[in-house]
């Protein structure tokens, strides 16, 4: 029986010399047969099992299939491993560049900064932009001093119209106890009255007034000056990589130092229209600030004139008339929503 599994074997090997040619079988006719014998009498492939050292060998190198199984499996798992590991290795690489960068610019910059400072480096200057910028500084700066002293007259005020409703209290309260006295009490008591409900009324307006104020300060003004910041950052940049391609142009050329003028001109290139665009944009909003300010503060010492003219001059109409002209509401009497002082 074992003669006979032999001689079977011995069908079905395909001797191969050395050099990896092929033996005896040297028509296509005689290995396309032997190839068929293999598939159709060969054992089943979940089976099969590789022998090292040929059919003759022992059962020392055989290798199941479920070994190679296990092995392929724990490929696929290692190469998911390294997929996310060089996924991670990918992204610390992307931040150490990040930082480089970062460090890099910022070298450049605080270079160009202490060079300016102590005289040694060129600036670029818009003398036109610059001004303008100037004068918007010292124009918040007048404007938040005038916040500053509006609200300083509107709690000062508020406190008088408290203080006139008080004694105006007191003052009817004792024109019903002191008969001999009541007409005198009486109509002091009407007067403070009176003014304590045209002093609410400045007080709607004055509280208008600085509102207005408080926004084109602290809102508009200030948006401004933030593009301004980025703008003067962009032109320190700019000025640094310039000056770092100007230093560069004048070293010996050779193949380091072309590849790092050609590294420096697209950097040059790519801060000088960065520069550009900021400036630009600073331009546009000085502009559009300008005529906001005009018209917002035309409107807004018109009203505090008429306001504070008619309120000393005793015209409660006009007084009255002027927080209609500039579609201002008061707080109706009685209402249990805080007064505007409290929201502040």
């Amino acid at each position: 029986m074992t003669d006979g599994i032999m001689s079977k074997a011995a069908t079905m090997e395909i001797p191969i010399n050395g050099n990896g040619d092929t033996g005896t079988l040297t028509e296509d006719e005689s290995l396309e047969q032997d190839l068929q014998q293999v598939m159709v009498s060969g054992p089943n492939l979940n089976e099969t099992s590789i022998v090292s050292g040929g059919y003759g060998g022992t059962t020392e190198g055989i290798i199941p299939t479920s070994t190679i199984k296990g092995s392929s499996m724990h490929q696929c798992h290692s190469n998911s491993s390294m997929t996310s590991e060089e996924l991670s290795r990918g992204l610390a690489i992307e931040k150490f560049d990040s930082v480089k960068k970062w460090g890099i610019n910022t070298y450049k910059c605080t270079k160009q900064m202490i060079s300016e400072r102590f005289g040694r480096g060129s600036r670029t200057v818009d003398l036109e932009l610059e001004t303008q910028i100037e004068l918007l500084r010292d124009t918040k700066r007048k404007y938040e001093s005038i916040l500053q002293l509006a609200r300083s007259l509107t709690n000062h005020f508020y406190n008088m119209v408290q203080t006139q409703r008080a004694l105006g209290d007191a003052f009817s309260d004792l024109s019903q106890k002191s008969p001999e006295l009541q007409e005198e009490f009486g109509y002091n008591a009407e007067t403070q009255k009176l003014l304590c409900k045209n002093g609410e009324t400045l007080l709607g307006a004055v509280n208008f007034f600085v509102s207005s104020i408080n926004t084109l300060v602290n809102k508009t003004m200030e948006d401004t000056l933030m593009t301004v910041k980025l703008y003067e950052t962009a032109r320190l940049e700019y000025d640094a990589y310039r000056s770092d391609l100007e230093e560069l142009n004048l070293c010996p050329r050779d193949a380091t130092t072309l590849s790092r003028i050609d590294l420096a001109q697209q950097n040059f290139h790519t801060h000088k229209e960065k520069y550009e665009k900021l400036r630009a944009d600073v331009a546009i909003k000085l502009k559009f600030l300008e005529e906001n300010k005009i018209k917002v503060m035309h409107k807004q010492l018109l009203l505090f004139h008429n306001a504070i003219s008619a309120y000393f001059a005793g015209n409660q109409q006009q007084l009255e008339q002027t927080l209609k002209q500039f579609n201002i509401k008061l707080k109706s009497p009685g209402s249990d929503k805080p007064s505007w002082l409290e929201e502040q």
